[in-house]
């Protein structure tokens, strides 16, 4: 996935279902965590706190009135706590997948991760949705890609915000690597009512002091 030009990385995003019988078996040694995977050597009792709670990137996870509570909406799916305790943790009900596109080893340009471009979508057949996404990006490259150019090259070259253009998406906070780092809106005169004015002495002023 690190390099793929389009992943689809399934999810969910309703809540974490919990067996709070399951969390005490774990905590009591009846259930092995890891499904087992580290039985070959005594690392001593289960300690949830320090193998789960301590370990949630977000630390949305907490024990109360012995019973285990998690803030969902903190929650960044890891599922470092699912793969300690499968058997009292699984992944909400609501599944579909996240879909990232642009991630390359170096060729023309240097090595880029994904960009996030659909944080939540159903995957029910026949996959309408999906594939036209897919089309719509192929369509795009196609047209617009230099030689040996990939997909995150051709992102980068014409910005976030054709991509959302050709796909017919609209931007969402968690496109944003960080704030203010890569905004990918710049309104258009067509799609602001009424428009504006334009000076062309400014239009030329403002060339003049941004020349590509």
């Amino acid at each position: 996935i690190a390099r793929a030009d389009l992943s689809v990385v399934g999810t969910w995003r309703d809540e974490i279902q919990i067996d709070q019988e399951a969390v005490q078996a774990y905590i009591g040694g009846e259930i092995p965590p890891n499904g087992g995977a580290h039985a070959g050597r005594d690392w001593g009792p289960f300690d949830i706190q320090k193998e789960v709670l301590d370990l949630c990137p977000t630390k949305c996870m907490w024990m109360e009135d012995g019973k285990l509570k998690i803030d969902n909406k903190e929650c960044t799916r890891c599922m470092h706590c699912i793969n300690v305790m499968p058997r009292a943790l699984r992944p909400g009900k609501d599944k579909g997948a996240t879909i990232l596109c642009g991630a390359k080893a170096p060729i023309l340009d240097g090595a880029q991760m994904s960009s996030l471009l659909i944080p939540f979508m159903k995957m029910e057949e026949p996959y309408d949705d999906l594939k036209e996404v897919i089309e719509n990006i192929w369509d795009w490259w196609m047209e617009e890609a230099k030689n040996r150019e990939r997909l995150g090259e051709l992102m980068k070259r014409q910005g976030f915000q054709k991509l959302l253009e050709v796909t017919g998406l609209k931007a969402l906070a968690q496109q944003v690597e960080e704030p203010r780092h890569n905004p990918y809106i710049f309104w258009k005169q067509d799609e602001v009512p009424g428009g504006w004015p334009v000076n062309k002495g400014d239009m030329q002023d403002f060339r003049k002091r941004h020349q590509r």
